[in-house]
């Protein structure tokens, strides 16, 4: 398949490749241009992760610390017993199913409880995120045991920011990135209707300022001549999570990967790692290359496994190709 064909199967919006912090290529289509915004999906996870670390490294969080003695109104949830790490790397034990081609998958609950909109009159169900995470209970297993990429997690390490911070997720990522790194647009961040943002995947922005957050992955933590954070942020998301606990969830197109801080960890020879969300978004971070690749996508499956096998192997070979060209100069 060549390159072109590639993007045309992935249903591909916008992509957009950074080689030493300069654009080598950059192109739109269906629903997408330059001006414009786009879903980042789940890849809003890997910023929520990265404020955590962020303030792990500063101090001001405690990864071995229990969730219940932050947010006390966990205390009897299946959060409540779980660490701030399992939180933030997925490995805790959580009865509930993300199966979105499963119409009685918890998603659909939890979805209900965080639309934006007014409850109908006597609905008794959670009303937003917050009261939702209370419902969920503890599966049989151990936590810390086997990663499972279930969106309450990052809703609840978006609640354990708010906690430390006094601010929640969006002005905390405004404060701490996007007013810092020459955004060219304003992102923006759906809410449940209590006005709390959807940490787990309600960012939408433009193709160039997800861009520049993969540039600052890659620069660990610099952009601009700015150090926005320390660079031992980004050496602990690239340094990766549980192996065996991700290899226990069978990820076929992601062997030997791992997650850490809500970033998918590859551990392959160049040592990249990647934000993901549903329907192909992608902020992949190549630092052998010093590449960055940059995609919104509208693929029909939800499921990034149906997308992969088309796109991780592309993408290495655009590294490919970018490390023989510095090579020939």
């Amino acid at each position: 398949m060549t390159w072109k064909a590639s993007l045309s199967t992935n249903y591909t919006d916008g992509m957009l490749i950074l080689h030493k912090g300069q654009i080598v290529y950059e192109t739109y289509s269906g629903c997408l241009n330059e001006r414009g915004k786009h879903a980042a999906m789940s890849m809003t996870k890997s910023l929520t992760g990265l404020l955590a670390e962020i303030l792990v490294v500063e101090g001001k969080l405690d990864p071995a610390a229990k969730v219940d003695t932050i947010i006390p109104e966990l205390k009897n949830s299946a959060f409540g017993s779980a660490t701030v790490r399992q939180v933030m790397d997925m490995t805790t034990s959580l009865k509930y199913s993300e199966d979105y081609a499963d119409p009685n998958a918890d998603i659909w609950v939890y979805s209900k409880a965080a639309s934006p909109f007014p409850k109908p009159s006597g609905d008794k169900g959670p009303n937003g995120y917050f009261e939702y995470l209370q419902t969920l209970k503890k599966d049989t297993i151990n936590h810390g045991e086997v990663f499972g990429y279930k969106t309450v997690n990052s809703d609840t390490l978006g609640w354990i920011i708010s906690k430390v911070t006094g601010k929640d997720m969006t002005s905390l990522l405004s404060e701490r990135i996007w007013m810092k790194m020459g955004a060219e647009q304003d992102g923006y961040m759906t809410v449940d209707a209590k006005g709390v943002p959807f940490a787990g995947g309600g960012i939408s922005a433009g193709l160039r300022d997800m861009g520049r957050i993969g540039q600052l992955m890659l620069n660990g933590g610099k952009i601009n001549g700015q150090q926005l954070f320390p660079s031992k942020v980004v050496e602990n998301i690239q340094a990766g999570g549980d192996k065996k606990a991700f290899a226990a969830a069978g990820y076929k197109t992601l062997e030997g990967g791992s997650y850490h801080s809500m970033w998918w960890v590859m551990h392959n020879q160049h040592s990249a790692f990647a934000a993901r969300g549903v329907h192909g978004q992608t902020i992949y971070v190549d630092p052998t290359a010093e590449m960055v690749i940059v995609r919104f996508s509208s693929f029909p499956s939800a499921a990034n496994s149906k997308i992969d096998p088309t796109s991780l192997p592309a993408y290495q070979a655009v590294a490919k190709y970018l490390l023989n060209k510095d090579r020939e100069k």
